[in-house]
């Protein structure tokens, strides 16, 4: 008899906006030419570690971990469009990656490792993803207004169910208010 195979979930760890700076990116989204469809405005984030798919346990530890990712806030203004041709994605980014974000995602990826997540050696390209299934950026596009984003909340992110891909759910956050353990869902 076989056992079951190990529950999997499919997470990433992310800066999550407010409302206001959400709508911003969504409108934005929804302005851009082209072809490419917008992200969900409930999908809107800036990704600071991706482990991808991962046994159940392995999410735990890094729910427990949270709080060492809590900051204080810091300034984004994203005015950068951009393209990644592999993944056929259209962003908007800081057009420099400010200290506190990159020593925020460093964090992030040491958090997974001490929870034996192993992830791919990419380097840290702070974007919002705006529009999947994008050939390349347009050459029309509009004049963009910048979006200025004073961060507050890192979450913990389940995209989909049982290691599929779907529908995003918060499974943890910290920030101003927030503990981990107090918003876990």
């Amino acid at each position: 008899m076989t056992s079951p195979a190990p529950e999997t979930r499919r997470v990433f760890l992310a800066l999550w906006p407010d409302d206001a700076t959400r709508g911003r990116l969504a409108r934005l989204a929804a302005r851009l030419p082209g072809p490419g469809r917008p992200v969900p405005e409930a999908h809107l984030h800036l990704t600071l570690a991706f482990p991808g798919t991962v046994p159940a346990e392995r999410v735990d530890c890094l729910a427990a971990g949270l709080g060492r990712l809590e900051a204080s806030p810091i300034r984004l203004v994203l005015h950068r469009l951009g393209h990644f041709a592999s993944a056929r994605v259209t962003w908007l980014g800081p057009e420099r990656t400010p200290d506190r974000l990159r020593m925020l995602a460093e964090r992030a990826r040491a958090l997974c490792a001490d929870c034996r997540i192993e992830l791919e050696p990419l380097p840290f390209v702070p974007h919002v993803t705006l529009l999947r299934g994008t050939e390349a950026l347009p050459e029309d596009l509009p004049a963009i207004e910048p979006i200025e984003w004073r961060t507050g909340t890192v979450a913990l992110v389940e995209s989909g169910h049982n290691g599929r891909r779907g529908a995003y759910r918060v499974l943890a956050r910290v920030g101003p208010g927030d503990s981990p353990a107090s918003s876990r869902r």
